[in-house]
Formats: C-alpha cells, sequence, structure tokens
C-alpha cells in the first residue's frame, strides 16, 4: 500500500473532489487516477527488483545513452561512424566468405542434377576453402564439437539412413520415431531424478528454453490470473531465456551474481519477486564461467511463493548427472573447489529442466530435452488448433514437422554410449577442466578462474594490470585456438570436450606463453580486444556492437 499512498495520501480528498465534478468528467479523473496508480506501483516493483542505485544507473545510462545517439547523427560523425562499420563489415567478410578465382559458387539450381561423385567432391572442395584452420579435427575448440569418436558417427549415420524420411508428425507412419523420442525424453527424466515426470524433445537449448518461457506464461495465465507476467533470471543465465521473453512478451529482471562465488544473489532475487512473478531461472552449469547457482535457496523461493524454478542444463547435460556416481562431486580441497551442488529434480521447487543431447550426449546437432515435474505442467507447452480448415493441429513444441532421423541419431547415440560411457566421459573431461583450472590458479600468477566450476567449463579473467585477458584470448587465436570472450568481468573461457584432453599440454603451455605475449607485446587489434572494448567503450558501445553482430549475422547468408 506505500506505493499506492504515494498517489493517493488521503482517499477523502479525492472523494470531496469528484463530488463537484459531472459524471463525465468524474470518469476522467478516476481514470486518470486509476493510471497512475497503476503506473506508479509498476515503478516500485521495477526499483523494488532492481534497487535504487541500479534503477538510478539505468535511468542515467538511459538518458546518456539517448545523447550519443542524436549527437551520432551529427554528418560528419555519422560519415565516421560509417566508415568504421564497414571496415569492420569487409573484416567479417573476409574471415566467412571465400574468396578468389577457384571458389565456386551455385546461386542458382543447375539446369541439370548433378552426380552423387560431384556432389561429394564439391562438399571435400568447400571444406578447403577458408584454409587449413576451418577444419575442427585440430581439436583447438571450446565446445563447438562434442564429438563421440568415428564409431559413434558410423551409428548415428545408419540411424540416419534408416529413419531419413520420418516425421514424428505422423505417429501412425513412422511409429518406432515416435517410440524413440519418449525414451528419449524417458532416459533423461530418469537421469535427473524424476522418472514419473513429463517432458518433449526440441531441437536445442535455445528452443528448449523458449518452450519453458512459453509454459510458464501460459500456466501463469490459467491457473493464476496473471497477464503481465514477469521472470527473474541471473545474469549469468543464457541469453535464450532473454529471447524467450522477448517473443512471449514477459519482462526480464536480470539478478546480479557474486563476483567470488559466481552465484546468483539470493537477496536481490527474493526482492525482485512480485504477484506478476511466474519463473526463477538457475543454471548448472552456466555457459559465461561454468559454475551452478545455488539451487535449494531458488526452490525454496520457488516454493514459498509457489512460482515456477527453471533450471538450465543445457551445457551440464551429460556431465552434472554423473559427477556423483564419477567421485567428483565432492570437489577438491574437502569441498573448498569445484564441488557440485544439488540441482536436478530432488531439490524442492525445481519444476523443469532442460538438457541438450547434443552437447555432451553425444547426439547429432539439433536435438534436445525439456523436462518437467508432471505432466499437468507440459500440458501449457503444447499449442492447439482444434477448428482449423485444416483439420485439428497440434504440436507439442515450435516446430509442426521434425526430422525423424534427428530423433534416430539421438536414441542412437544414448543406447551406444550407456551409463558407463557417460560416466567415463565425465571423469575425463571433468578431470582435464580442473587441471586448466588448477594450472592456471597455481601456475600463472597473472590470471584467475572465475569462482569455482564444478564440471567441463573453465573461465579466466586477468588479475595483472599490466595484461588484458582480451589480448591473451587473441593471441590464443593466433595459435589456433577457438575459445569464447566474455564481459563482466572481461574473461575469456574453454568449454573441454573429448577433443581436449589430447591437447590440455599444449592448451596450458599455449596459455602461458600468450599471456606473456599480452604483457609484453600487446597489439590492440585482435577480434576480443577491438569488439569487446567497443562494447564497454560508452553508453552506446552496446548499439554498435549490435550493429557489428548484425553484420555477422547478414554475411552468414551471403553466398
Amino acid at each position: 500500500m506505500s506505493c499506492l499512498n504515494l498517489v493517493l495520501q488521503d482517499p477523502a480528498i479525492v472523494r470531496d473532489f469528484l463530488r463537484t465534478k459531472t459524471p463525465y468528467e468524474a470518469a476522467k479523473t478516476a481514470l486518470f487516477f486509476y493510471v497512475v496508480t497503476i503506473q506508479t506501483f509498476k515503478l516500485c516493483r521495477h526499483v523494488q527488483a532492481r534497487g535504487i542505485t541500479d534503477s538510478l544507473r539505468d535511468s542515467w545510462t538511459w538518458t546518456y545513452r539517448q545523447v550519443l545517439l542524436l549527437a551520432l547523427k551529427v554528418p560528419s560523425v555519422q560519415k565516421e561512424v560509417q566508415q568504421q562499420l564497414s571496415k569492420a563489415r569487409l573484416d567479417i567478410e573476409d574471415k566467412l566468405v571465400p574468396k578468389g578465382a577457384a571458389v565456386s559458387r551455385h546461386l542458382a539450381l543447375p539446369e541439370e542434377g548433378k552426380s552423387e561423385e560431384w556432389i561429394l567432391a564439391e562438399m571435400a572442395k568447400m571444406d578447403t576453402d577458408m584454409g587449413p584452420n576451418a577444419d575442427w579435427r585440430h581439436g583447438k575448440l571450446s565446445g563447438t564439437v562434442y564429438h563421440g569418436g568415428e564409431d559413434m558417427s558410423r551409428v548415428i549415420v545408419a540411424a540416419f539412413e534408416r529413419y531419413m524420411v520420418s516425421n514424428p508428425l505422423h505417429p501412425e507412419v513412422f511409429p518406432a520415431t515416435r517410440k524413440m523420442e519418449a525414451e528419449i525424453v524417458s532416459m533423461c527424466l530418469r537421469m535427473y531424478n524424476n522418472p514419473d515426470g513429463a517432458g518433449t524433445m526440441t531441437s536445442g537449448g535455445t528452443e528448449s528454453i523458449v518452450m519453458a518461457v512459453k509454459t510458464y506464461r501460459d500456466w501463469a495465465r490459467d491457473v493464476k490470473g496473471i497477464t503481465e507476467p514477469e521472470m527473474i533470471v541471473p545474469v549469468t543465465a543464457h541469453a535464450a531465456f532473454v529471447k524467450g521473453a522477448a517473443y512471449m512478451k514477459i519482462k526480464v529482471h536480470m539478478i546480479p551474481v557474486d563476483p567470488v562465488t559466481r552465484k546468483v544473489n539470493i537477496k536481490r532475487v527474493r526482492r525482485a519477486i512480485n504477484r506478476n512473478t511466474i519463473l526463477l531461472v538457475g543454471s548448472a552449469v552456466n555457459f559465461p564461467d561454468g559454475n551452478q547457482d545455488d539451487m535449494v535457496a531458488l526452490g525454496e523461493l520457488a516454493a514459498k511463493y509457489k512460482i515456477g524454478l527453471h533450471v538450465d542444463c543445457c551445457l551440464g547435460s551429460f556431465i552434472v548427472p554423473f559427477l556423483e556416481k564419477a567421485g567428483l562431486s565432492d570437489g577438491e580441497d574437502g569441498g573448498a573447489k569445484y564441488k557440485l551442488t544439488p540441482f536436478d529434480f530432488r531439490v524442492r521447487g525445481v519444476t523443469s529442466i532442460s538438457c541438450d543431447t547434443h552437447k555432451y550426449g553425444c547426439a547429432p546437432k539439433g536435438s534436445s530435452v525439456i523436462m518437467y515435474r508432471d505432466a499437468a505442467l507440459r500440458r501449457h507447452q503444447y499449442f492447439i488448433m482444434p477448428e482449423w480448415t485444416g483439420g485439428v493441429y497440434a504440436s507439442p513444441s515450435l516446430s509442426g514437422s521434425r526430422p525423424g532421423a534427428l530423433i534416430a541419431g539421438t536414441w542412437a547415440a544414448m543406447q551406444y554410449m550407456g551409463s558407463d560411457g557417460y560416466l567415463e566421459s565425465c571423469r575425463k573431461i571433468v578431470s582435464c577442466a580442473r587441471m586448466i583450472a588448477n594450472t592456471i590458479t597455481n601456475s600463472i600468477p597473472e590470471l584467475y578462474v572465475l569462482g569455482s566450476p564444478p564440471a567441463s567449463v573453465v573461465a579466466f579473467g586477468s588479475k595483472s594490470p599490466e595484461v588484458n585477458v582480451h589480448e591473451v584470448g587473441d593471441a590464443m587465436s593466433r595459435k589456433g585456438w577457438h575459445l569464447n570472450a566474455l564481459s563482466g568481468p572481461a574473461a575469456v573461457h574453454i568449454a573441454c570436450t573429448h577433443l581436449t584432453p589430447p591437447l590440455v599440454d599444449t592448451f596450458i603451455a599455449d596459455l602461458k606463453d600468450s599471456v606473456q605475449e599480452a604483457k609484453l607485446t600487446p597489439s590492440g587489434k585482435g577480434t576480443m580486444v577491438m569488439l569487446y572494448g567497443l562494447g564497454t567503450s560508452s553508453a552506446v558501445g552496446p548499439d554498435m556492437v549490435s550493429e557489428v553482430a548484425t553484420m555477422f549475422l547478414d554475411t552468414l547468408y551471403k553466398a
């Protein structure tokens, strides 16, 4: 009521004021007070969630940004900006689009169909158009290829071939595809300790997350009558949550994490909850730095306020469920480092989990699973149109038709690996990640590890004023490594996969050399330094980065 009293200090004054008005004027005045009251409530909830300091900072940043954007419209300034952006576009195209007389471009259908031999030969040629560094087989990658070996590839290709034309939209025509999808979901539910739960497959982690956001929006509308939904998300959560909220018109409160533990600030989460809150989010583990949020504390809040709690295990997938069996969940140094805390459906308050089968599950790209505590919640994910002229239309996720071959490939990969295969994979990959983290902590004084990552991802920042960590990342790029740059704080990460353990000594040696290069001979011209430096250069830095990112996306479709 404190917010309302800001507007209506004394209701008697309002009543006396309305008595002097005609009915029409009274209605207009009442409408005015109603709108002001509603907007005041919204403002108070916003300030309560963000805090006064952050709200004032956001307001100042927004105002400063508007001023700078106006300044950028000055013709001379705009000309300079466009010149720099044009240069950035050319740099992007040079890295992504093959050039030269030897490059063949197929911009229209051939007059006659080509032979299988020609097609395979042309594919082999395209694989080499961008040079040897474009070959993933060198293994110097962060994530990207979660490869299960050549034997696994043969199994998946055999499954593809058998179910190439299958489509789960028609389960009566392709009953085996339907059965395999149901079994994939069942296996994942058991892996996350909820055998009586429910779920569906999706095309990847982003769709799993977007489907969860849609589910909670519809659940909150149907069950709780919430029409202006809000969700509370750690700043380290995957961008797909913000993407889903944008699609579903849901307000997002981004909550900071502890700078040391990298776990979401529970006090700030609690403060952000209001009557419109539909969903809390936690990660196990998060993409940026590989740490996990305190799911038990988040679960208690979700249970207390009767709202959803989604755990994003897209990256943790087939690693975190096996840490306990692998003897790695207690971490090192008596649990002081790398300890895994409860995260799955055994945690009170957890209502959904996303898990990417196409990452550490070694399944083909384009497969993920979204799981719910029960089938009643899953029903809010479905889309059903009973009165369509084309017949009753019903689909479990975004897509209508889906590739049954991907489902078959995923089922085959999971059967081929089995629990023992995933257990060994977990041991090998996590031991590699911890070796990298321990080496950084003990042997590279210029760097530090962000948080205490329990699984496969290690992020490192610089604690030396003489070392820009993005310079380190650019130096690693020159040595052939494809790593991920981070911001807030500036850092670089590696997600270890099956490809990393054989190269771990090379990675560590290259990292030590790169730190010295960044300290002694910084170039200031690498992609990480320039892009992320631009992003933090001013209030309009993010706008400039967005423009560069748009150019990148445009370039993806330049034939």
